[in-house]
């Protein structure tokens, strides 16, 4: 008997002509479904809100006018949340506007005192912990794995700098606390710290944050760099939590050993804004394969990209409970608890003012952490079908060429780490030794690898 997908060939081997008319027709319904969304959370908000947030269908013409002019902005908030092209959405946007619809405000709204959760956000004791009073309130959540103890009767070693582990977009500390700490090769005789990003796992998701490169650093340095008076570390980071690792390395190269890049999702500039190809490069408006599909819609439509997260993230509990018994496991998978652990709000923002506005960021970062010498190794799966493979072979070698790249073959962007677990350890701790033992800041001293 022939198997289905004999029968019913894949998207990707359809005419290229057949692919482009059916993603143009299912992205024009989407626009339809997105505006409509609009108007329904503009009333829910308005009665359920003391200070609602506005969408970016209506706020701000004016700065709109000038992202798609090319205006550089300071303020650290991406063009991308107002520049979001399409000419269906845009015709039924000032339609919207003509009928006068719009989001629903209620007289003195102010969205700095806009409050946490929203009604469509997750209001358990787990997702609203971070709220409890005390000193700890805007502290980020982390994981600390202190150094193994020498077994007995064997030498103590050196204590080594501390390493710092920075997660990719809707992940968290677990994504390394779970794969690379508990190998034996990375722990050895110094501290381990993996951290959950401003919005994400268990840390602060306050509804009148913008959640820009600048938030997410400043967040580090307060909840981490100075409470545990981190003089001296390394960086691990993934994905797009590389954006941010980078950004606080050109901040600090001084105290920053080494920084060790997985799946780095960096463009060579061009004359497009870095925002505009960021996003259309990691969330290109495709149907095929589906991971590129997903990041499209949840990037380009902000009202439906919330209306799934109060399905999904809202509601976890009872899509854990209904895992657990389809399962019949005691529990879930890392991932897919992650995946919830964020509101719309934090993860809309940090995917357009970390991933696409913070890209107009890093060639000057990057020239910075060239300039102090500061040690860069990036690894890559060759199988990458998020963050393109040339991204570290070929656009961060040009940029960084005395940077080490590793091409990982038969990786994708996430088994790039899960599944070679022992031997990332290993080439970290490697790493990481041989940064400490050169005492200083010589990019010449490593070698390069493609």
């Amino acid at each position: 008997m022939a198997a289905l997908s004999d029968l019913v060939p894949c998207p990707a081997e359809w005419p290229r002509a057949a692919m482009a008319a059916l993603a143009a027709a299912v992205f024009a319904a989407l626009d339809v479904v997105d505006v409509l969304l609009c108007l329904v959370y503009g009333v829910l908000d308005g009665f359920l809100e003391e200070s609602p947030l506005g969408c970016y269908c209506h706020r701000s013409q004016g700065k709109a006018a000038a992202a798609a002019a090319g205006e550089e902005d300071d303020d650290g908030v991406s063009d991308t949340l107002y520049v979001r092209r399409s000419a269906c959405r845009d015709a039924l946007l000032r339609l919207v506007a003509a009928v006068g619809g719009g989001t629903r405000r209620k007289q003195g709204a102010s969205p700095a005192k806009a409050r946490s959760p929203r009604w469509s956000d997750c209001g358990c004791g787990k997702c609203r912990a971070w709220r409890a009073s005390g000193a700890g309130g805007d502290r980020l959540r982390f994981v600390l794995q202190e150094p193994t103890p020498p077994s007995k009767g064997a030498e103590e070693s050196a204590r080594g700098d501390d390493a710092i582990f920075i997660h990719g977009f809707t992940s968290s500390s677990s994504f390394w606390a779970q794969t690379v700490f508990p190998e034996p090769a990375a722990a050895s005789h110094r501290r381990l710290i993996a951290v959950d990003l401003l919005g994400f796992g268990d840390s602060p998701k306050p509804a009148n944050c913008a959640y820009t490169l600048r938030d997410h650093v400043e967040a580090i340095e307060r909840s981490l760099l100075d409470p545990l008076h981190l003089s001296s570390f390394h960086l691990v980071s993934h994905s797009m939590g590389c954006t941010i690792a980078i950004a606080l390395a050109a901040k600090h190269p001084a105290r920053v050993k080494s920084i060790t890049l997985v799946a780095p999702p960096y463009f060579l500039p061009c004359e497009e804004r870095a925002s505009q190809v960021a996003l259309r490069r990691l969330a290109e408006k495709k149907l095929w394969p589906p991971l590129l599909f997903g990041s499209a819609v949840m990037s380009w439509y902000e009202h439906i990209g919330r209306t799934i997260c109060f399905v999904v993230c809202k509601n976890h509990r009872f899509w854990e409970w209904l895992i657990r018994i389809a399962t019949r496991t005691s529990g879930v998978d890392v991932a897919v608890r992650d995946l919830t652990r964020h509101t719309h709000h934090s993860a809309w923002h940090t995917m357009h003012n970390v991933i696409c506005g913070g890209a107009r960021a890093q060639d000057r970062n990057l020239e910075a952490l060239a300039a102090a010498g500061v040690p860069v190794r990036a690894v890559h799966g060759d199988g990458d079908l998020v963050v393109p493979v040339e991204c570290s072979s070929r656009h961060l070698k040009s940029k960084l060429p005395h940077a080490e790249v590793r091409v990982v073959g038969g990786r994708d962007h996430r088994t790039v780490v899960f599944g070679r677990e022992e031997e990332l350890a290993q080439e970290l701790r490697a790493f990481w030794s041989g940064c400490e033992k050169a005492g200083c800041h010589s990019v010449q001293n490593y070698r390069m690898e493609v």
